[in-house]
């Protein structure tokens, strides 16, 4: 199974925290999936770090090379055709508020177009009718 890790998801699995669900760690541990990291979220997260959102305790690139390369994920590369359906999702409302979240809307559309599950879930993603392992 093809999984896109969703940006938490990732960055949880890669600290040990004990919010990633059991049945997600076990997806993740899975070697017959093949986990994806979309460069949406490298980006998000180098965005957070310049505006201290977030901070590492090692050098950026130490960090995703640790995070990505250390665990055998895969960079999933970002293609029009992915971008091609975000110009079409619709936003839904989650929670009384707009999803516009660009990060969000982008790992969707990669998993939709690719026929993906997404790793992780942040409440916004199941009005998107996209496969949730969580």
């Amino acid at each position: 199974m093809n999984l896109l890790l969703d940006t938490h998801a990732w960055l949880w699995f890669h600290l040990g925290n004990p919010q990633l669900s059991p049945t997600t760690t076990q997806y993740i541990l899975d070697p017959a999936n093949v986990k994806f990291v979309s460069p949406a979220s490298f980006w998000e997260i180098s965005i957070k770090i310049s505006l201290k959102k977030y901070v590492l305790n090692i050098p950026y690139a130490q960090f995703m090379r640790d995070s990505i390369v250390g665990h055998g994920f895969e960079v999933f590369d970002i293609t029009p055709g992915h971008t091609e359906l975000v110009t079409t999702l619709p936003v839904p409302v989650i929670g009384g508020k707009e999803n516009r979240d660009p990060f969000d809307r982008l790992l969707i559309s990669q998993a939709k177009v690719e026929g993906m599950s997404i790793v992780g879930d942040d409440g916004k993603s199941s009005a998107y009718a996209v496969p949730i392992i969580w």
